[in-house]
């Protein structure tokens, strides 16, 4: 897959609990040691060897890149040694697709594939990913740009998850379902406007997609899924937090799928 430059042009700094690396030298050094970068703030016209090199590695690394003035780098150092580079660092390294395939034939099972579209806050995509192993998921999938990677906190609120479940990360979650659809994966969405879940046949290989906190899940990734499913909201709230939607969608995957092997 092809490692692109970015610009994190929405991206709010760094979030509490994700571990930093600062200084040129130890930067390069966290890359070419293997550890898994998920961004790293570069001083804004600065092209020296040194940063030339981070910003190769990064490339090859597909970790994000955001050019920032000198100001905003002394806001985020907690040693003031930055050197004009400082790098956040995942939790947890990312698996490759392959293993959720893996681990689907080691346990017998079709594969079952929670996808987050978008989802931003650290707390929710902890929650996704525990609900996803208690549920038996094979995995989870998100996105390189504008979501939350495997921080601390993310680590924290899985509560232990992120040992056992493999977590993807994709350049473009329409096309990794495109990909996974010739794989024989059918793919559902949560949303409001769907049909409601337990109308749906939601058994065999399956990949769920949760949206983002506020807008939902988004219109190219919307459109790629097979079926568009509703959760029945009877009271006077109209709308479910993203991980408790994730949950509810998972366990009514594992009902249908529990009844159909009882059959």
């Amino acid at each position: 897959m092809k490692k692109m430059e970015n610009d994190l042009s929405a991206d709010e700094g760094i979030r509490e609990g994700e571990q930093t690396i600062e200084g040129r030298n130890a930067v390069i050094e966290a890359f070419r040691s293997g550890k898994t970068i998920d961004k790293v703030y570069i001083l804004d016209n600065c092209n020296d060897g040194p940063v030339a090199t981070i910003r190769r590695e990064a490339k090859k690394a597909g970790a994000l890149m955001k050019f920032v003035s000198r100001q905003r780098l002394d806001e985020m150092s907690s040693t003031g040694k930055h050197q004009g580079v400082i790098a956040v660092a995942a939790a947890y390294d990312y698996a490759e697709l392959e293993d959720i395939f893996e681990k689907a034939e080691a346990a017998g099972e079709p594969p079952f594939i929670i996808i987050c579209d978008g989802i931003e806050d650290p707390h929710n995509l902890g929650a996704i990913i525990r609900s996803a192993n208690a549920s038996g998921a094979h995995g989870v999938i998100i996105p390189r740009n504008r979501a939350a990677g495997l921080t601390a906190t993310v680590a924290r609120t899985s509560a232990g998850a992120l040992n056992y479940t493999p977590v993807v990360k994709v350049t473009n979650i329409a096309r990794t379902i495109e990909e996974l659809k010739e794989r024989g994966v059918w793919f559902v969405c949560s949303d409001m406007g769907g049909t409601v879940m337990y109308d749906l046949d939601l058994t065999g290989p399956m990949g769920l997609v949760v949206g983002n906190e506020g807008s939902g899940v988004s219109r190219l990734v919307r459109e790629a899924c097979d079926m568009i499913a509703s959760i029945p909201m009877n009271g006077e709230i109209e709308s479910l937090n993203a991980s408790v939607a994730a949950g509810i969608m998972a366990y009514e995957i594992v009902r249908q799928r529990r009844l159909k092997k009882a059959k």
